[in-house]
């Protein structure tokens, strides 16, 4: 498979197809495509793990998308101002945020990841659930704004405002922490929780997430 990844603020990758091949991508996420593509809708895996991609944040049905003539070209947009990136995975694992996943190579196996600690579900900006996309294959995750890479040694620690991470390798460690000091709690405007993550492994960071962007367009109108 082909691609190409065009626009500035609201990206495009384009996948040209070799007859046979097929990329997958949740329902709905399709913005055109040539003729000589054929769908076909699908748990991808069955109900139980359709129900799992619902609670990771993706829809019950996937859709896939097989070219039965060479060249064929789909195309799949960007639902945001920012950024498409992407993965050539060899026999490995990222984690990425919930609503991240565009499309992937139907080789991807798309799964959910929980977290193992309750606190970093439930007080980090990425959720308790997040995504595993893990085999051999093209994977296309969608960032809010710019993305940032952090690359992590052993015990590192980088400490992130909710919401920022988009996506890490298998073996970072996410959690939690307090702002420490009431005043910085009261008064900084990070709120009460940070999230943690610790090398080794690498980390993609979202310069604005859409929650956020949310939150200060709301605070703006009134």
């Amino acid at each position: 498979m082909e691609t190409r990844i065009e626009g500035d603020l609201l990206p495009v990758v384009t996948c040209k197809l070799a007859k046979g091949e097929s990329v997958i991508t949740e329902n709905g996420g399709m913005s055109w495509m040539d003729d000589g593509i054929e769908m076909k809708t699908t748990t991808n895996g069955g109900v139980m793990k359709g129900l799992g991609k619902m609670l990771s944040g993706e829809s019950l049905f996937m859709n896939i998308y097989t070219a039965e003539k060479e060249g064929a070209e789909i195309a799949f947009a960007s639902s945001f101002p920012g950024q498409i990136l992407e993965f050539n995975l060899n026999n490995e694992t990222i984690i990425a945020q919930k609503r991240a996943f565009l499309c992937s190579e139907s080789t991807v196996d798309l799964a959910i990841h929980f977290r193992k600690k309750l606190g970093a579900g439930f007080f980090a900006g990425e959720g308790f659930i997040m995504q595993k996309l893990s085999g051999t294959g093209k994977v296309f995750l969608e960032v809010d704004g710019a993305v940032i890479k952090k690359e992590l040694k052993e015990g590192e620690k980088l400490k992130i405002d909710n919401g920022h991470v988009v996506a890490m390798t298998e073996y970072v460690k996410l959690d939690i922490e307090t702002v420490k000091g009431m005043k910085n709690i009261v008064f900084g405007g990070e709120g009460l929780f940070v999230t943690t993550v610790t090398g080794p492994g690498t980390v993609w960071l979202q310069s604005m997430p859409i929650a956020k962007l949310s939150s200060l367009l709301y605070v703006g109108t009134k």
